[in-house]
């Protein structure tokens, strides 16, 4: 699923406030992520610290995204966040500044993304069955379905893919997506 435009320079804030733009991070290819540090899946940090610890040299950037849109499971400040996840998980992939990724009030970087690509792949609907099983309605394409779902943005700025909440870090189809943009 590759974009026929690249995605806009967006503004962007790192979560220790500092500006930052898509733009600064053109000639990477990026793994975006919206994160959650009380979520059943908040274990895929690790994962994502192994991508980001593994291709990093090749050019791949992990970049996190709190968001507290799916039951109130990132509750936190910006600073409790940021030390969440250096304590659990040393993480050293890039967090920002926690903002909603659905709704009509989604942050600019979600809306263009969603609009690249309304679609996701991965276990979705035994997903979805998981989610109602909890008396939660999930949310339908285009919009992000909850905490953990993948982007990933080729080199260019397109979007080259769009992965489920539950398609782990070391998936292998996410690892050929990352792979495959590495080589381009």
């Amino acid at each position: 699923m590759t974009t026929t435009q690249p995605l806009p320079d967006i503004a962007l804030i790192r979560n220790d406030g500092s500006p930052d733009s898509l733009a600064a991070h053109r000639g990477k290819v990026l793994l975006i992520v919206n994160t959650a540090s009380q979520c059943g899946l908040t274990p895929q940090y690790e994962g994502l610290e192994k991508l980001q610890s593994a291709y990093a040299e090749r050019g791949l950037e992990v970049l996190g995204f709190p968001a507290n849109d799916f039951g109130a499971q990132e509750p936190g400040s910006d600073a409790d966040i940021a030390q969440f996840c250096a304590v659990n998980f040393q993480t050293s992939f890039a967090l920002f500044r926690k903002a909603p990724v659905v709704g009509e009030d989604k942050q600019p970087l979600y809306a263009a993304l969603v609009a690249a690509a309304p679609a996701k792949s991965g276990e979705v609907d035994s997903f979805k069955d998981r989610l109602r099983s909890h008396g939660l309605v999930p949310n339908e394409d285009p919009e992000v379905l909850w905490n953990f779902e993948k982007f990933l943005v080729g080199r260019d700025g397109r979007v080259l893919a769009r992965f489920s909440p539950t398609t782990e870090p070391e998936d292998p189809a996410l690892i050929a997506a990352i792979e495959t943009a590495l080589e381009a």
